[in-house]
């Protein structure tokens, strides 16, 4: 009988998940993400300096109001707090307004060409994301 020992190190953390943990992921505020969000954006999109200031703008308000909730959320999770269901379609209506009123402000902000760019690379980026989840549930199944 063999045995076979590895000395390699896993990337798997003891609750089962993958990757670097949470805390070390993101060490950025809300306003340095939006910076960088923004600048990414003037790269893709060919964005003039009024474009990216407004768009900074924009995305500091949904950082700060993201970071808001989900601390928010940790907060309930520790607590062992579950939400109501009517606590938790006014979360999903909150959330869909946000989004509204963000795709709004981004339609007044880009030019019409500029906006159909960021909405199909937006779009590529949900299937991409979508595509891994799936990979991740089907190797999870095994």
């Amino acid at each position: 009988m063999g045995l076979t020992m590895s000395a390699q190190q896993h990337n798997r953390r003891h609750d089962g998940e993958h990757g670097p943990r949470k805390e070390h992921r993101d060490p950025f505020t809300p306003e340095q993400r939006a910076e960088l969000r923004a600048k990414k954006l003037t790269l893709q999109l060919d964005l003039t300096d009024k474009q990216q200031t407004e768009l900074q703008k924009v995305f500091t308000t949904q950082a700060k109001e993201r970071q808001t909730a989900m601390e928010q959320h940790k907060a309930n999770r520790e607590a062992g707090k579950k939400l109501s269901p009517d606590e938790r379609f006014a979360m999903q209506n909150r959330k869909l307004e946000n989004q509204i009123s963000a795709k709004r402000e981004l339609k007044k902000i880009l030019t019409e060409d500029q906006f159909a760019k960021f909405e199909k690379m937006k779009h590529k980026r949900h299937e991409k994301i979508t595509k891994r989840a799936k990979k991740m549930k089907k190797h999870h199944r095994r």
